[in-house]
Formats: C-alpha cells, sequence, structure tokens
C-alpha cells in the first residue's frame, strides 16, 4: 500500500479529490438524517460515480452495511463485473477492516478518505488488507468529516 498526502498529488488531482469527497460528504449526511453514523462513500471510474453509498446498518439491521460495501455493490452492478482496479473510492472516514478486505478484494487501484479512524480504521489492525497495487491519500476535507461524526455522536450522547 502506498500512502501520499494531499502536497504530493497534482492541483487537477486535488481539485478532483475535493470533488468526489464533497460527493461522499452528501452521502454521509444522508446516514446522519437517518440516524445512521455518517459515512459516506462513491466509486469512480473514468470521471463518472459508478457507485454511491452509505452506512445503512440500522436501517438494514445488518452490521456489514457499511457504506463502502453498498459502494461496492452498487460499482460491481453498473460495471458488470467484480473487480474495481481503475476505480478511486471516496469515504469520508477511514475503512474499518471488514471494508478494507472487501476493497482488496475488489481490487479497488485507489483509496481517498477524509478522516482516520484512530479506534476502528484498517491501518491499525490490517495495513496490509487492501489490495497491494492499490494507493492511499488521506486527510481529504478531513475537518468536515471529522466534524459531521463528531456532531453526530455528541447528539447521540445527548439525547
Amino acid at each position: 500500500m502506498k500512502s501520499t498526502s494531499l502536497y504530493e498529488l497534482n492541483r487537477k488531482d486535488m481539485e478532483n479529490d475535493i470533488r468526489y469527497m464533497q460527493l461522499a460528504l452528501a452521502e454521509a449526511k444522508k446516514a446522519f438524517a437517518m440516524g445512521e453514523v455518517p459515512v459516506g462513500c462513491v466509486i469512480v471510474a473514468d470521471g463518472q460515480v459508478v457507485g454511491r453509498g452509505h452506512n445503512l446498518t440500522e436501517t438494514l439491521d445488518d452490521v456489514t452495511a457499511h457504506a463502502e460495501m453498498q459502494a461496492i455493490t452498487a460499482a460491481t452492478n453498473t460495471l458488470g463485473g467484480k473487480y474495481l482496479t481503475q476505480c478511486t473510492l471516496y469515504v469520508t472516514v477511514e475503512p474499518c477492516v471488514m471494508c478494507a478486505g472487501a476493497i482488496g478484494w475488489a481490487q479497488v487501484k485507489r483509496v481517498v478518505y477524509g478522516a482516520a479512524d484512530e479506534k476502528r480504521g484498517f491501518t491499525v489492525f490490517a495495513p496490509k488488507a487492501l489490495h497491494p497495487k492499490c494507493t492511499v491519500s488521506s486527510g481529504v476535507l478531513e475537518l468536515e468529516c471529522r466534524e459531521l461524526m463528531q456532531s453526530f455522536f455528541a447528539r447521540k450522547r445527548n439525547k
């Protein structure tokens, strides 16, 4: 897994990463409105969104219904195959180990996430879960992604 910072990307790549992360944030806000943990994800191939999703674990009563899993299913249905070798996955929060495993099996080319998850993120528990050719960028719209999560859990605690 090769990791890059925002400063290593050219301006066009940074603009694209921000634009697609904004779409992932819109998905996260849908989850927030539903009372779901606000994580959103979009998958892009050749400049087109081919899959999107947000957490649905409460709605579906399914612990595997994470945003990334929803988006991977949508993308593979759109593209007609199980491998996403030319795709970039944008997600508002660092994937968990389960999602990283699915991302690895789907052979996603690149993962871009906003906020790190120090407690449950894959980089803590399974840094080699992604496909060996996958590259990772982090910190895209990190503040917005983190603040959405923090406001969700603050609201939960105050109920």
